[in-house]
């Protein structure tokens, strides 16, 4: 395939390393390929550098012993000498397996000897000396090789190489095998496997998911009918190479459309080099860009009044805004004109010391985002796009631009077919889709079916062929009539509510439908009272009260049309008591005891379940001038309207 670029046209080719190859005969040293910041400057590297280092240490492990087919472990944060190493290797017909930083001597033995790996490439001391720990327990590995030696002056163990002396070695081999890097990288084949990704193993021991380089470069032609990725563009590489999403948007989209690769001193310094660096792309964890949500958020507590002032000003136009392009699709002219206004004042200089002030795709994978956070960033223009993926599969769906949903996970990109089974899995084929478990034909044929991949995750898709992510297919719970659904996802999304503190959703093959129990935010649903004129006394009294059943019931309506019809909310009862970890109701990270709970709410899960319109109870309360008191009280059950049965 071939596609235009600022650099002139590329040709996308089936292999990692024949599609660097390309770019190095189309930029040379004209152009740069990546940069590190090292003692406070940013060293630059062009194109026809990066082929000197490739060239050079796969020709050294060659001479080492590398063979085709073999593979190699890399463990280290995000530096050129990864990206050096991985396309090395992969030239020499190689795998490489990412092995995150913080791993354990176990996990790593673990993963050394499961992948066969017959070396490993290291980034510092710390990682050697965890290496040197087991080097017992992991025979088949020739040599460990570091990239940075400092700390490692005095250690005399042959077992250890720097990187520059398998380069060394390089330089010779191909004195005597001149062209030999050129034929190996041509014999390779986008069926070969590129790398292991291991799963987390959360159900087990690490699976080892095999990637082969038609996977990556299937992907990214997915994309790119999507999206257009300039060679102009930087692109910050900070998410672990370990890990698939990483691998996918990083080396990948650096090989095929020659960006500009970015990496950071170290995770100490990442506010100001991204400022300094201002990416057109980057991929942060959900909890970096909650973190960086928090950030803002602290410093406009400690800024200016007039930054204040401009901040309570702007901020809810560029909610109402994002909220429009997900809701609507549109924007009028006044709202874009406010926008324009907010832009000049508060969003651009917010942006700027963010450091996304160049930024186009912003994207986010892993665990869920909070869907406050997605706003938040959407609000001040930043194309912020939740990815929902697997290691197996890489990206199976993304938000577009003109395309939003808060509530989804987007639509799959053109190529990848996404289909519900009777269970409600979420199945996915398409060229991205991984070739299997190394070392388990067993459960790979399980995981693989009729071409079809079986993520294990629950979903269904909405009317507008969004997918709607709920939980994990072991999570959900079946309900009498023979429909599922996810408590952890109704009440997850019924807590993004400022009126909702927490909430219990209730089911099970005994019930026909689901119900919730939901506890108020006394503080906000309070304020929100005093403002309507709505008086009240405790927390007993402002629970019950018929205006605020009205409040609670639109967040209910608006949860209700992100779920499939059996699994939609058609009761709910507010409470007059919090949840409270000292009554073990919740475990001190706030975790529900849903055994535990369901016992001691029996009677009002009960009138739920029957055609009471309210059950009795009684409280214990706290007044406003200290003193208690214990009062009999009704809890209403509200009946939602066109909410059926199974």
């Amino acid at each position: 395939m071939r596609t235009s670029s600022a650099g002139g046209e590329q040709v996308i080719l089936d292999t990692l390393p024949k599609n660097f190859l390309a770019r190095v005969e189309q930029y040379g040293d004209k152009k740069t390929a990546m940069r590190k910041k090292e003692y406070g400057i940013w060293r630059e590297h062009t194109w026809a550098d990066s082929h000197r280092r490739v060239k050079a240490f796969c020709l050294g492990l060659v001479g080492l012993g590398l063979e085709r087919g073999d593979k190699v472990c890399i463990i280290g944060d995000n530096d050129p000498e990864f990206y050096w190493a991985e396309l090395a290797v992969q030239s020499a017909g190689g795998t490489t397996i990412g092995i995150f930083t913080d791993s354990i001597p176990k996990e790593i033995e673990y993963i050394v000897n499961h992948s066969d790996a017959v070396f490993v490439v290291a980034h510092d001391q710390e990682q050697c000396d965890k290496l040197l720990e087991i080097r017992d327990q992991v025979p088949d590995v020739k040599h460990v090789i570091y990239w940075e030696e400092r700390g490692l002056w005095g250690y005399d163990d042959p077992w250890l190489m720097a990187f520059e002396e398998v380069e060394a070695l390089g330089h010779e081999y191909e004195g005597d095998h001149p062209g030999l890097f050129e034929e190996l990288v041509a014999q390779g084949s986008g069926d070969d496997v590129a790398i292991y990704s291991y799963t987390s193993g959360t159900t087990g021991l690490p699976k080892g998911a095999m990637i082969a380089h038609r996977n990556f470069v299937g992907y990214m032609l997915n994309m790119m009918e999507v999206d257009e990725y300039p060679d102009t563009d930087d692109y910050l590489s900070f998410s672990p190479l370990a890990w698939i999403t990483e691998q996918a948007m990083g080396l990948t989209g650096h090989v095929i459309h020659g960006t500009v690769v970015d990496f950071i001193e170290s995770p100490e310094t990442i506010s100001q080099n991204i400022r300094e660096i201002a990416p057109h792309s980057l991929l942060f964890s959900s909890r970096l860009w909650e973190s960086l949500v928090s950030q803002v958020q602290m410093r406009i507590s400690d800024t200016s009044l007039i930054n204040r002032f401009l901040y309570r000003i702007f901020m809810p136009i560029g909610y109402k805004v994002a909220d429009m392009r997900f809701e609507e699709h549109r924007v009028n002219f006044l709202w874009r004109l406010l926008y324009a206004l907010g832009d000049m004042a508060l969003f651009k200089p917010l942006r700027d010391q963010l450091g996304l002030s160049r930024i186009r795709f912003a994207y986010t994978s892993g665990a869920a985002l909070s869907l406050d956070a997605v706003r938040f960033f959407r609000a001040i223009g930043v194309n912020l796009r939740n990815l929902y993926g697997s290691t197996e599969g890489i990206v199976h769906t993304f938000h577009r631009d003109d395309d939003l949903k808060f509530t989804s996970v987007g639509k799959p990109p053109p190529g990848m077919e996404i289909k519900i089974a009777e269970n409600g899995e979420i199945l996915v084929k398409g060229p991205s889709i991984f070739l299997g478990y190394y070392k388990d034909p067993e459960k790979t044929a399980k995981t693989i079916r009729d071409g079809w991949f079986h993520t294990g995750d629950a979903g269904y898709i909405d009317e507008d062929g969004h997918l709607i992510y709920l939980d994990r297919v072991e999570d959900l719970l079946a309900l009498a009539g023979g429909g599922r659904f996810s408590p952890q996802y109704i009440e997850g999304r019924l807590k993004f509510s400022p009126y909702i503190r927490d909430v219990m959703a209730i089911g099970g093959a005994d019930k026909a439908y689901v119900t919730t129990i939901i506890i108020i935010d006394f503080d906000n649903v309070g304020r929100w009272a005093e403002k309507q004129g709505i008086a009240y006394t405790t927390l007993v009294d402002l629970s019950q009260k018929p205006q605020v059943y009205d409040l609670i019931r639109a967040d209910v309506e608006r949860v209700n049309q992100t779920l499939p019809p059996p699994a939609r909310v058609r009761k709910f009862a507010l409470l007059h008591k919090e949840f409270d970890p000292d009554e073990a109701e919740l475990t001190r990270t706030r975790k529900l005891r849903r055994g535990f709970m369901e016992d001691r709410y029996q009677q009002m899960i009960e009138a739920m379940y029957s055609d009471d319109e309210a059950v009795r109870v009684q409280a214990e309360v706290k007044y406003r001038d200290g003193r208690m008191g214990v009062v009999e009280t009704a809890v209403r059950i509200f009946t939602l309207e066109g909410i059926t049965t199974i």
